[in-house]
């Protein structure tokens, strides 16, 4: 048995089942998770990360036919990171209720989208110019703001990260890059497949979402990092509404 674990592949994600043998304890030196079912090390790794102050989420994420490319520090007052969709990238900041996006002209004038020229008018193409490189703040009840803060919303992101569909199992322990971890899955994997650190609190640290609608890994839990609002020079106040585009 243990010459066969030791050749098996789990999930296609390069993690080498280890599943001890001759006696010996698997969950020895662990936080000791392994031991429990499925449904229990969810709820355990649901606390865990409700209740670390800080984590890094990074990954792609499909959505209505869309592919996002995620880099986000997130934290109970905001968040930052970078977003990238269809070749363009745009940087979020939320600071408390405030949030900004950042992006270059072509972000803001479509270009690409109409055979390269945007679509745009001269007086668009002027106006998007004034926006390059500077943080627009989004207002609050601008339609953009509620599609964009969730990006930067710690809570809203971790939900739908520990999420799994149907019902839950318990896989193999294994070993990744990032240490020890256990999988659990919704429906044998076509739920979504959760690895869950066996070492330390009982962190997810890597979500295979279903449908095959994306890879997320979540990392430097409890790690800290500066969240200021950017200076009146870098900022763009849009008023009621930001531009159509």
């Amino acid at each position: 048995m243990a010459a066969v674990c030791a050749g098996i592949v789990v999930g296609g994600a390069g993690l080498t089942g280890c599943g001890g043998g001759g006696g010996e304890d698997p969950d020895a030196g662990t936080n000791g998770v392994g031991k429990l079912s499925a449904t229990k090390i969810q709820s355990k790794t649901r606390q865990a990360a409700k209740g670390a102050t800080a984590v890094r989420l990074s990954g792609t994420v499909v959505s209505k036919g869309r592919t996002y490319k995620l880099d986000m520090r997130l934290k109970g007052s905001g968040g930052t990171g970078e977003v990238t969709s269809k070749g363009g990238t745009f940087r979020l900041l939320r600071v408390g209720e405030h949030l900004y996006l950042k992006a270059d002209s072509a972000f803001w004038t479509h270009q690409g989208e109409s055979g390269g020229q945007g679509g745009g008018s001269a007086a668009d193409e002027s106006a998007a110019a004034k926006l390059d490189g500077k943080y627009v703040k989004v207002p609050a009840g601008d339609p953009a703001y509620q599609q964009l803060s969730g990006f930067t919303d710690k809570d809203v992101m971790l939900d739908g990260t520990l999420t799994l569909h149907g019902v839950l199992s318990k896989g193999d322990r294994a070993e990744s890059a990032a240490g020890r971890v256990i999988k659990i899955a919704g429906d044998r994997g076509a739920g979504g497949t959760l690895e869950v650190s066996l070492d330390g609190k009982p962190y997810p640290l890597r979500l295979q979402r279903a449908g095959d609608a994306g890879t997320l890994r979540l990392t430097e839990w409890g790690k800290d990092f500066p969240l200021e609002e950017p200076g009146k020079d870098e900022t763009v106040d849009y008023g009621q509404q930001l531009p159509n585009s």
